[in-house]
């Protein structure tokens, strides 16, 4: 393929890129190599990675405000211009893991004011459903070592309609929907760039980058392409030593950087491109009126390209740099750039580095990549998965692996202020974080959304490991444990919930994760099971100590990452006097108390004094569960767990509030096997006596059954036979949990039946909303009442299999409710898991229900296949909604995939 590509200055070169094999064939498990080789230590695949985030703008590491206004202290606006304090941002970015330098893609497409260095979107006080993106971007490829990767981009040719997103979506309501960029019409008549960027590593710090920008339009048009290199800025913040500056220096097509401890970096681009280089510093002069440090500050180039201002060194030095192409592309044709980013020597690396191979060598590296690739998805993806689920399920994994973000915040620093910089407002003291003054993180960690959620949640957290341990369980493992560190669990034993709010309390499914993990990788790491359960026997404790207040083994919790599920914020003040007893915290603790039970069982194979802690762990569960009726959370009459508000004079009002609240304590369950109680006679002595001197707790603990392998079995479960047959009548009605692609979040009976109650002279309701949150709660940026939430359905389907093991088809449902067609429970995790994959893939139609009624995404051939992994989904027709790109617990479709189709 040839593509004439005009420079500036007018010279015109000839480019090749041929799609022909070389004659070094790629290793058939070159990938899994790779992986061996990372996680030894041999070689450090992961060292480079897209670790660069998204959005740095508008986040909580860089508001140093009095009252917490992030979106405000640094907006959009100040991106181009402010030098980040704490972490970077860019389009198709990648950065090493310490992210001492970073590599991103700017485009300018001659009309919009600014350069795109990074995507525009609203924050939660400009969007009418809270924070949103306005670009559209895809991760289409990633190997779990970032050997070979791919990113899309659809960039207008026309003038980016920044003014009109804002003043459209300020105008909407709640109840509207949000006005995108496909709405302006900009991209009519097929007027816009495809921009399309790969990598492949030819050595763990040597990545051949090709851009690919492809003219869609009917007549010919130009873009400037401005690949960009900079370090991230750790020299203007006064700290004592810290002070130095390392160089980076135009020479023709290169950027040449030197750093004391990475060394010598070389980026080169094939062509004549023109080097612009500036300082990754503030122009103070632009935010604020004040001289600042450098005369070429940090958006020096982007004015040079827009508006021809003398912004870049002269001299060709700096911190900052781009090669500035400017490509002509006929209409329907498409361009390439060849790029080389390399660290070509160590400290001190001052010989200038020899010149990249842009030619045969490339070609090689690419291919090989590219095909290894290939042939590590095909041992992932089972061979019974349709062409469609494996292009779902290859994108899901390529945007757990784009998620990995370099997260830097030491809290305690940011609290106090930087000596270089302007003291912090005193009330920040006592203010968002103020208890979590130990933490520090200069971590690599698995991030919701790069864009929405440019910081990690803890249960998110969770839940992504799962799908990423499908390919990379080395990574899983090190992620879990990574909340668990003492730089990250508070003192007191508490998980970090996320960057808003660290002492939010998140659902405790770190356990249940970690035993998937443990499970996928093959049940043999029994040292990562151990170093996780002594953590996490701090958590339990805490959970223990500070959210069951009366002592009676039911729970509080606050939201529990549910925002708006209840009639009211249940993570603020009551508006009564009294106590909310959670029937989902219940559920949780329950859970969680099985799971250490579990952890305990595998571990006291290998070290006996485990038998001790499952004891404990049986027992706590069989008093949570148990509590559970004793405190009236299960309503015997609704046939469903309530959470229950106990009022100061000792008075009960359940909320009789339909929702996943009460479907949660479903996956409360684990099986012993006779075998287990033979080995562990400790435990099974413990049960019998508990069955023989307690018998209210013969409901949780004494069903069994014969199993599979004709031995006894015992299910121990918050949810005995006669009440799991009730509550699964409720959950698989079609008139209320079950939709067509999964499970709602509330009740559709709530639509015709709001629940409502009065405290304190107030009214407080709960009504069925499929899509956009109208409620004002949580800014309004998630919907728990009435939408799909995979995490949810999830849990529920794997609770469904723990039951299947242990009933087998010997029980059998109705499903749905009142067709008259019975079903076992594995048939109905099955069922449920085709329909959540359905939400993803093309029905018969050709439509893909996330997709709703937007056409372009529907019908056109260049966006069809270009799948998202939106936050939640809607009740009724499963469009996606809420974060566009959250990939993390949205992935769970991959496990679905692998797991139904295995």
């Amino acid at each position: 393929m040839a593509a004439v590509v005009k420079y500036p200055g007018g010279v015109e070169d000839v480019q090749v890129f041929t799609d022909s094999s070389p004659s070094d064939a790629p290793s058939p498990d070159a990938e899994r190599l790779r992986l061996a080789q990372a996680d030894a230590g041999e070689q450090d695949w992961r060292a480079w990675g897209p670790y660069l985030s998204e959005r740095a703008w508008g986040t909580v590491r860089e508001d140093y405000s009095e009252h917490g206004t992030a979106w405000d202290y640094f907006p959009h606006d100040h991106a181009r211009s402010r030098a980040y304090r704490w972490n970077e941002d860019g389009m198709a970015g990648v950065c090493d893991d310490r992210q001492t330098f970073c590599f991103a893609l700017a485009l300018w497409n001659g009309e919009d004011p600014i350069l795109k260095e990074r995507m525009f979107g609203l924050g939660g006080d400009g969007g009418n459903h809270g924070e949103d993106a306005k670009d559209y971007w895809w991760y289409l490829d990633s190997t779990p070592t970032h050997s070979w990767m791919r990113w899309r981009y659809h960039y207008p040719q026309a003038s980016f309609p920044y003014d009109e997103l804002v003043a459209v979506n300020a105008l909407r309501g709640r109840d509207e929907t949000e006005y995108e960029l496909v709405d302006t019409g900009i991209f009519d008549d097929d007027r816009y760039w495809a921009v399309t960027v790969d990598y492949a590593k030819a050595s763990p710090t040597d990545m051949c980058i090709l851009v690919t920008v492809a003219n869609r339009g009917d007549e010919a048009a130009t873009l400037h392409v401005l690949p960009h290199l900079w370090f991230r800025n750790t020299w203007a913040w006064g700290l004592p030593g810290a002070d130095r500056v390392p160089r980076l220096a135009g020479e023709g097509s290169r950027l040449v950087g030197e750093h004391w401890v990475l060394g010598q970096l070389l980026l080169e681009g094939d062509g004549t491109p023109t080097p612009l280089l500036c300082d990754n510093d503030s122009n103070a002069e632009r935010l604020w009126g004040l001289p600042g440090r450098s005369p070429y500050p940090k958006d020096g180039i982007n004015d040079h390209v827009v508006a021809g201002a003398a912004t870049v060194n002269p001299d060709r030095e700096g911190t900052k740099g781009a090669l500035h192409y400017v490509l002509d592309v006929p209409a329907g044709g498409q361009r390439q750039i060849r790029l080389r980013l390399t660290r070509t020597a160590p400290p001190p690396g001052s010989t200038p580095p020899p010149p990249a191979d842009l030619a045969a060598g490339f070609d090689a590296v690419v291919w090989a990549r590219r095909a290894e690739a290939n042939r590590f998805f095909e041992g992932i993806v089972p061979a019974a998965a349709s062409a469609d689920e494996a292009l779902v399920a290859r994108q899901g994994i390529a945007g757990l692996m784009w998620g990995k973000q370099f997260y830097h915040f030491d809290v305690k620093r940011w609290l106090d202020g930087d000596p270089g910089s302007t003291p912090p407002p005193p009330g920040r003291r006592h203010g968002r974080n103020s208890a979590w003054w130990h933490m520090t993180s200069f971590d690599v960690i698995s991030m919701p959304d790069p864009w929405e959620y440019p910081w990690y949640a803890a249960w998110d957290l969770a839940f992504h490991c799962v799908s990423i341990a499908r390919v990379d369980p080395g990574f899983a493992k090190e992620q879990l444990l990574l909340l668990l560190r003492e730089w990250y669990l508070h003192p007191n034993g508490q998980i970090p919930a996320y960057e808003w709010a660290f002492g939010d309390v998140n659902p405790p499914v770190h356990a249940w994760a970690a035993l998937k993990v443990f499970e996928i990788d093959g049940s043999s790491d029994h040292e990562f099971l151990a170093r996780v359960m002594h953590k996490l026997l701090l958590n339990f404790t805490w959970w223990v100590n500070r959210k069951d207040t009366g002592g009676n083994n039911v729970f509080e919790g606050g939201f529990l990452g549910l925002d708006n599920v209840g009639p009211f914020d249940r993570s603020a003040a009551l508006p009564v006097a009294g106590v909310l007893e959670q029937s989902d915290g219940t559920g949780w603790m329950a859970m969680y108390a099985l799971n250490l039970l579990d952890m305990a069982i595998v571990l006291a194979e290998h070290d006996h004094a485990y038998v001790d802690t499952a004891t404990k762990f049986f027992e706590h569960f069989a008093y949570i569960a148990a509590a559970a009726y004793e405190q009236g959370l299960w309503d015997a009459e609704d046939a469903f767990f309530h959470d229950v508000l106990r009022l100061a004079d000792g008075s009960r009002v359940p909320l009789k509030v339909r929702s996943v609240v009460g479907l949660l304590p479903l996956a409360a369950t684990t099986r012993l096997s006779a075998r287990t109680l033979h080995r562990l006679p400790e435990l099974g002595a413990r049960l019998r006596w508990f069955l023989s001197q307690r018998p209210e707790y013969a409901d949780v603990i004494g069903a069994r059954r014969i199993g599979p392998d004709g031995r006894q079995q015992r299910l121990l479960s918050m949810v005995g036979p006669e009440q799991m047959v009730r509550l699964l009548a409720r959950m698989l009605d079609t008139d209320e949990f079950l939709s067509e692609y999964g499970l709602r979040t509330l009740s559709r009976a709530h639509l015709d039946e709001p629940f409502s109650v009065t405290l304190g002279g107030h009214e407080f309701s709960v009504g069925y909303e499929p899509a956009e949150s109208t409620s004002g709660l949580f800014g309004g940026n998630s919907n728990w009442r009435g939408p799909i939430w995979m995490p949810t359905n999830f849990l529920l389907i794997s609770a469904l299999r723990d039951y299947a093991a242990f009933f087998g088809d010997d029980l059998q449902v109705e499903y749905p409710t009142r067709s008259g067609r019975k079903c076992t429970l594995d048939q109905i995790a099955d069922d449920l898991s085709a329909r959540l994959i359905s939400l993803f893939t093309r029905d018969g139609w050709g439509r893909r229900p996330i997709y709703g009624a937007a056409q372009l995404f529907q019908t056109h051939p260049d966006w069809r296949d270009l799948i998202c992994f939106p936050e939640y989904f809607h009740g009724d027709n499963g469009a996606g909604l809420g974060a566009w790109h959250q990939t993390g617990w949205t992935a769970l479709v991959v496990d679905l995939i692998l797991t139904l189709r295995r």
